[in-house]
């Protein structure tokens, strides 16, 4: 961080310290709420999924060959084979806006394109079937549908106009780009080498894996059941892969490859999470901007209303599920059917957080435009379905 940045971090936190009306009984009520909502996190989701995504970034970073990366996801890959594979692996990963962070740094500093790599970061917290059920179960069929063809559509159209529109960046780090081959000494099989990562990705599925809603029957509720004796079997068997297929030097490279995601990513998104709090609060506790105001902006269905709830749910942090019974509230509250879909679409992808983390891996020029055109996409997506369904 350049000594410039420095001070004027340091001068904001003054200038907040000193002119912020601390005494005010909704300032400290937001204050509060920033800090029970970082416990929140920090109890919820910290250890079951961050950690897990950090290990697996690490090992990406680490075990997966540059040429693998480039031959899937690079700029000059097969664009229907990339943009496949990246716009469905929201169907394996039930992950939220943050905790996918990780797992798309280690494939974008590996030299994934810019397109495949945003089509990536897009669907993993958007298309997650776990989600989409309860949407059709909670919210009805009709908007559980819209949600999963809207989530699978804005990967791909996110992905496709991200590499047209940076593309002589793409174009610049491909030829920039250092091929690096296999080790040729290397002990292990691509296929051990695709079961270590299947196995932590399995550690992060049901580490993760949240309580069905009150009344579910069928395989949700029996695999939340039995998810922590999965998840230690899981653990185990890695463990065994670790000790029979890899080095102690290869142990202290991904430890090290970990660490350093982690130094990266856990500062911004602790500060993003106590600015989302302090100024949207938790469900069911209002902060600075409070959820009713929030309601009686986005009934009905005009273009005001479906760009606010675009925004409003870009801004918000949405853990995995959580989106479902607040749109549930809002619903109830007067929230019209579009913007209800553009909450859904933009909410999950997208929190200040999440944004913070972005800009610093790929930079505030692409951070802006990938979440500018998910805004876009979500307000022209609520609209066209509050026109069908209206």
């Amino acid at each position: 961080m350049k000594e410039g940045t420095k001070l004027l971090i340091l001068a904001a936190v003054y200038a907040v310290c000193y002119f912020v009306p601390w005494d005010d009984p909704l300032i400290r009520r937001s204050g509060l709420e920033a800090f029970m909502m970082l416990r929140e996190y920090a109890r919820e989701h910290v250890l079951t999924c961050l950690v897990p995504a950090f290990f697996i970034a690490g090992a990406i970073s680490v075990f997966v060959s540059q040429a693998s990366v480039l031959k899937y996801f690079g700029a000059q890959a097969k664009k229907v084979l990339a943009y496949s594979v990246a716009s469905i692996s929201g169907t394996v990963l039930a992950v939220c806006s943050c905790t996918v962070l990780p797992l798309f740094a280690g494939i974008y500093t590996r030299g994934a394109g810019i397109g495949p790599a945003t089509a990536f970061l897009y669907s993993g917290p958007a298309i997650n079937v776990l989600a989409i059920t309860l949407t059709a179960k909670i919210l009805g069929w009709k908007l559980g549908l819209a949600r999963a063809i809207g989530a699978v559509l804005f990967a791909i159209v996110t992905g496709l106009l991200m590499a047209f529109i940076f593309r002589k960046d793409d174009a610049a780090r491909t030829s920039g780009q250092i091929y690096v081959p296999d080790d040729e000494g290397k002990s292990r099989t691509l296929l051990q080498d695709s079961l270590y990562l299947l196995t932590m990705v399995l550690i992060l599925v049901f580490a993760a894996f949240a309580r069905p809603a009150e009344g579910s029957s069928g395989l949700w509720p029996m695999i939340f059941a039995a998810k922590w004796y999965i998840t230690v079997l899981l653990l185990i068997t890695l463990a065994f892969m670790l000790k029979a297929w890899f080095t102690k030097e290869e142990h202290l490279s991904w430890v090290e490859a970990t660490w350093g995601f982690m130094k990266q990513i856990f500062p911004l998104l602790g500060a993003g999470v106590l600015v989302a709090g302090f100024t949207l609060g938790r469900p069911g506790h209002p902060a600075l901007i409070p959820e009713h105001y929030i309601a009686h902006l986005v009934g009905g269905n005009s273009l005001e209303a479906n760009l606010f709830a675009a925004v409003a749910g870009a801004l918000m942090y949405f853990a995995t599920l959580t989106e479902v019974p607040i749109l549930q509230g809002l619903i109830g509250s007067g929230m019209g059917d579009g913007p209800a879909l553009a909450l859904l679409l933009a909410g999950p992808a997208l929190s200040l957080p999440n944004m913070l983390v972005i800009a610093g891996v790929m930079g505030v020029k692409k951070t802006f435009a990938f979440c500018s055109i998910i805004v876009v996409l979500s307000t022209i997506a609520g609209m066209c379905y509050g026109w069908i369904v209206g």
